[in-house]
């Protein structure tokens, strides 16, 4: 139970306590008086707020409590729940907000599909957050889960048309990316380098303040010709966007999936043990060309043994 005291002035201040205790799923007893299930987490949570409000020059005692009279345990409960059903009621307008964009639209141009995705990307994001303080989960809970999973469903099954390239029409170029190249610009390197611009140089600029010139390929960079789309990482939209089959690839591509974006979506073996070697690298090497060199050396070799097998 965290009790609470909260000065007037900043004028601000209640209204942010207020967002915060909304946030760890906290529901109020009483003016003033909020309450948690009691958890370590729970206790951690109430603990950061007291401090913010005294720190503050406020008031606030945090304490383990038993109702004996007046509210009960059950009522308690349904005060949790009908928080979270009414957090999973905004969610469940979002969703279908999203999904009559999905049947209206002109779907098929790319741009498209990053809107929806990112879209559903949100959602998804939003429901793992109210997930997260369900300390009681009902029927509304199960229903939200339904219903993001057959949006994502709905996404993934939409037709896409995707400008089809060829390598060969690539020769030469200055190809463009960020500083401080990790594991999704390095292997796209690798990947250019290899497979599609045997000629290509590298230059390497701020995110902020750069401006293309006419005859730059920019790569995993805001507004870039190839770059992130919906789930893909760069590396899988190179190998994409450019038609390219070599089967030898695609386990590459699963494993710098998983390593950029952070997402156990493949699972492979190596994963941990490549993410480990990239971040060996880095650690090493400051300069991004050099860290492009001893990539290379990497997926050189990755390549050759995912060829062989």
């Amino acid at each position: 139970m965290l009790i609470h005291q909260i000065p007037n002035s900043p004028p601000y201040l209640r209204v942010k306590m207020w967002r915060r205790l909304q946030k760890i799923g906290a529901v109020a007893v009483k003016n003033a008086v909020y309450v948690l299930p009691l958890s370590d987490q729970a206790s951690e949570d109430f603990h950061w707020v007291a401090r913010e409000i005294m720190e503050a020059g406020g008031d606030a005692s945090v304490c383990e409590a038993t109702f004996i009279e007046g509210l009960k345990t059950n009522e308690l409960i349904e005060l949790f729940r009908a928080a979270r059903e009414s957090d999973y009621a905004e969610l469940s307008t979002e969703i279908k907000d999203l999904g009559q964009e999905l049947r209206t639209a002109q779907a098929g141009d790319e741009a498209w599909a990053s809107v929806m995705a990112g879209g559903v990307a949100r959602i998804r994001q939003r429901l793992t957050e109210i997930q997260n303080i369900d300390f009681f989960p009902g029927a509304a809970r199960k229903q939200a889960e339904v219903q993001v999973s057959e949006l994502e469903t709905k996404i993934r099954r939409a037709p896409i048309r995707r400008a089809q390239q060829q390598p060969g029409s690539y020769s030469g170029r200055t190809w463009v990316t960020r500083t401080g190249v990790h594991v999704d610009r390095m292997a796209s390197a690798w990947l250019i380098r290899r497979f599609i611009d045997p000629a290509a140089r590298f230059r390497f600029v701020a995110a902020k303040g750069y401006r293309p010139e006419a005859s730059d390929l920019r790569f995993d960079m805001f507004d870039a010709e190839f770059t992130h789309e919906g789930e893909l990482c760069t590396f899988e939209v190179l190998l994409e966007r450019l038609n390219i089959g070599d089967r030898a690839l695609r386990p590459i591509a699963e494993l710098i999936h998983d390593i950029d974006l952070k997402d156990p979506k493949f699972g492979r073996p190596e994963t941990a043990g490549i993410a480990l070697v990239v971040n060996a690298i880095c650690t090493k090497h400051k300069d991004d060309m050099d860290r492009i060199e001893r990539a290379t050396v990497l997926f050189d070799e990755l390549y050759d043994f995912f060829k062989r097998r």
